[in-house]
């Protein structure tokens, strides 16, 4: 058996479509699907049972062994970069993780979770995983914190040999719908382009950047998900690993390539910085994927265009996107 969590998540939902495209269905979704309609994103998957989050950690801390399970793929975590709970990202993020990964590790089971990019904080010490430099990152937000804790945990405890922490960069893809204003750009965009006929992002607040160009490692969900089976089939691949294209690219190319899948002229619109980001914003952003070439990792990423036009094309601009089997 594999357990997912955060299975009805982003990355966990294309993780399992992943699993069921080599042919794996023997899968523990763990979830809190409340009344949302992150449902959706599991109706078109192939999974063994569901496993609500709150029964599924009080049965670990009742005891519960994992024997029979040959991995957990952990992305049952707050994603939100604005969240501004202190103590929930510190009980969600961080002690929930690593109680997570003392249960793998005993059941000698595979564990991967996500780390995240908002680690770099604001990039002025590079984007190397290189563990030397990790803790000297410095986030700018309470998300990114909680997420260098865990790193730093593993590191202290002596772990990193067992376990694949992944610094996810700039992540869109299908079944990212229920998200609401963390949901991607992409995302985003198609509504407004239906609506008005333009695509509204942020006007520069720094003569570093023009409006429109800061730039971001834009990584489609269809790749974290084949980076993850990836090193499932791995096991001796161990360790703190960035995962995004590895080429930064500007909102104002993400835009030109929705409005390219869409068939229509480009026409963006800029709006002044909300004062809740400034200061807690990313302008720059692009993974060093220096470790695949060492690891022999043979995973191709899409590019920033062929990502765009596979997820406006054959999802968002369909009547019911979680209609759409990945």
């Amino acid at each position: 058996m594999i357990i997912v969590t955060g299975g009805a998540g982003l990355i966990g939902a294309n993780m399992i479509w992943e699993l069921n495209r080599n042919g794996i269905d023997d899968i523990l979704v763990v979830d809190n699907l409340a009344s949302t309609e992150k449902w959706k994103n599991l109706s078109h998957l192939r999974y063994s049972n569901y496993m609500h989050r709150s029964k599924f950690i009080e049965q670990l801390r009742s005891g519960m062994k994992l024997e029979g399970v040959e991995a957990v793929i952990h992305m049952g975590a707050c994603s939100s970069t604005t969240e501004r709970d202190a103590d929930f990202l510190m009980e969600n993020n961080f002690n929930y993780t690593k109680e997570v990964c003392l249960a793998a590790l005993e059941a000698g089971a595979r564990f991967i979770t996500a780390s995240s990019a908002a680690t770099y904080g604001d990039g002025s010490l590079g984007f190397s995983d290189d563990l030397e430099l990790m803790p000297k990152l410095v986030p700018l937000n309470m998300y990114g914190y909680s997420k260098k804790l865990f790193d730093l945990w593993c590191q202290r405890n002596g772990l990193l040999n067992q376990v694949v922490n992944l610094k996810f960069f700039n992540v869109y893809g299908p079944d990212e719908y229920h998200k609401g204003n963390m949901m991607s750009m992409v995302c985003r965009a198609v509504p407004q382009v239906r609506e008005k006929g333009k695509i509204r992002l942020f006007r520069s607040d720094t003569p570093l950047y023009g409006d429109g160009e800061f730039l971001r490692d834009f990584v489609y969900s269809k790749d974290c998900a084949a980076l993850m089976h990836w090193f499932m089939k791995n096991p001796s691949c161990n360790g703190i690993f960035n995962v995004g294209t590895g080429h930064a690219r500007t909102w104002n190319d993400l835009a030109r390539s929705v409005f390219s899948a869409m068939d229509l002229e480009p026409n963006i619109e800029y709006f002044d910085m909300p004062d809740h980001l400034k200061g807690k914003y990313q302008y720059f952003t692009e993974a060093d994927m220096s470790w695949m070439e060492r690891e022999h990792c043979d995973v191709r990423f899409h590019t920033l265009e062929e990502g765009t036009d596979d997820y406006v094309r054959n999802y968002l601009t369909k009547d019911d996107p979680y209609l759409c089997s990945l």
